[in-house]
């Protein structure tokens, strides 16, 4: 699974790596956490071209009776993704790249978690695999919210649990986003592990642990 991950990148870098026109001041994040507002890239249904949005993290289908239901839907397996009922729909066209540089996981040692900080070894900024979705009950505000697509451990990630993030190759950024874009086999075929070897991974101190510690200690090593 992936409930925890960083993005420290400048609103430039973003526009440039991503292709978007306009992207608004942002400050570094070390400890995103579920349920927070988070940095994403979709395709605007009006113009066709890139937008950036900030969108909540854990999805909330179109026909949940409770907000609440997104912070049990924060990540969604690649494997099943397009038949279980929360996330089919998002699937076929309403996909998004999730703006991240390194992401945590956790490993018992001795009876504790030891947490651990992977990022690509030459510290760009990369993007999960996303789903996003449009909810709005009563009079409340509508939300848009998203979650995580996730696929089997690499190499690098299997001693420490065997789930990882979907880590899109740049080269698929524009079919992933392209709404039109809708055989179930191309788009699956975009949701596999990324390769060990343009990765990097140290343990990190437990300081990660608790969302309130929002600084760059979390993601040195130790």
């Amino acid at each position: 699974m992936c409930g925890r991950y960083s993005f420290t990148q400048v609103a430039e870098a973003i526009a440039d790596k991503f292709q978007v026109k306009e992207v608004p001041p942002l400050s570094p994040r070390y400890n995103i956490a579920p349920t927070q507002q988070i940095a994403t890239v979709s395709v605007n249904s009006e113009s066709s071209e890139r937008q950036f949005k900030m969108l909540r993290w854990g999805l909330i289908p179109s026909w949940a009776k409770d907000a609440k239901m997104g912070a049990k839907l924060i990540n969604a397996r690649a494997e099943t993704v397009a038949e279980k009922p929360a996330f089919r729909s998002a699937f076929k066209k309403r996909r998004c790249l999730i703006l991240a540089d390194g992401f945590y996981e956790w490993k018992t040692q001795d009876g504790e978690k030891q947490p651990f900080y992977f990022r690509w070894e030459n510290g760009e900024p990369f993007a999960f695999a996303g789903l996003w979705e449009h909810w709005e009950k009563g009079e409340g505000e509508p939300i848009e919210s998203c979650t995580i697509l996730t696929t089997e451990a690499n190499e690098l990630m299997r001693p420490i649990h065997d789930r990882m993030p979907v880590i899109l190759e740049p080269k698929n950024y524009e079919q992933w986003l392209d709404p039109e874009a809708k055989k179930i086999e191309l788009l699956q075929s975009f949701l596999q592990p990324y390769p060990s070897e343009e990765m990097t991974a140290y343990p990190v101190s437990t300081k990660v642990n608790n969302p309130k510690n929002d600084r760059s200690e979390c993601i040195q090593p130790i």
